[in-house]
């Protein structure tokens, strides 16, 4: 009888250091996440902040101008993603603390809900950016807007390759959501 409770206790160890390991990976994933998250809306913020391009226009001395600031779309665009970069990097300590103590819950919820908000900020950043980059490529015909970039290619492609770093930063967000929650899932199986 005795080691047939000790065969039990056994095999429940072993399932529960498997899900601790499996709970590890989620977090040292989570980890590398964060990491990619900075490097992309960090760059994406540098490339817009950056943006300028100066047209001559007749003479050399009336000269076109387009900078990123000059639309307030880009400049909530360079905001967002800097406020987005800065909190990847305020995160990073507490997802390595998830890394070591894989059975953290309620840091864990907390990221999850602060994600969310990350996530729909770096949303409405992005697209407010991206329907500027589409006028700017397009124009509009029946509001009468020409398309610019045929003028400022340089501009138009750089705005257009800062976007890319910030869906980017969107896309890490709904891996970091879905991780989160599978992490809480099985955390939640093991005290069940």
């Amino acid at each position: 009888m005795m080691k047939a409770e000790q065969l039990e206790v056994g095999g429940a160890t072993s399932k529960v250091s498997t899900r601790a390991r499996s709970n590890k990976g989620i977090s040292a994933m989570d980890l590398v996440l964060r990491i990619v998250g900075v490097v992309g809306t960090l760059a994406s913020s540098i490339a817009m902040g950056t943006t300028e391009q100066t047209l001559p226009f007749f003479t050399r001395f009336v000269r076109f101008n387009a900078q990123y600031d000059d639309f307030p779309s880009f400049r909530l665009f360079v905001i967002v993603n800097a406020i987005v970069c800065a909190y990847f990097v305020l995160t990073i300590p507490l997802s390595i603390v998830h890394v070591m103590r894989s059975a953290a819950r309620g840091s864990r919820i907390l990221l999850v809900i602060l994600d969310t908000v990350m996530l729909a900020l770096l949303t409405a950043g992005a697209s407010t950016a991206t329907s500027i980059v589409y006028l700017a490529h397009n124009g509009n015909n029946s509001a009468n807007w020409l398309p610019v970039c045929q003028q400022f290619n340089d501009f138009c492609q750089r705005a257009s390759g800062s976007l890319i770093g910030s869906f980017g930063g969107i896309v890490v967000f709904i891996l970091l959501i879905l991780l989160a929650a599978i992490a809480l899932s099985q955390q939640r199986k093991h005290s069940l």
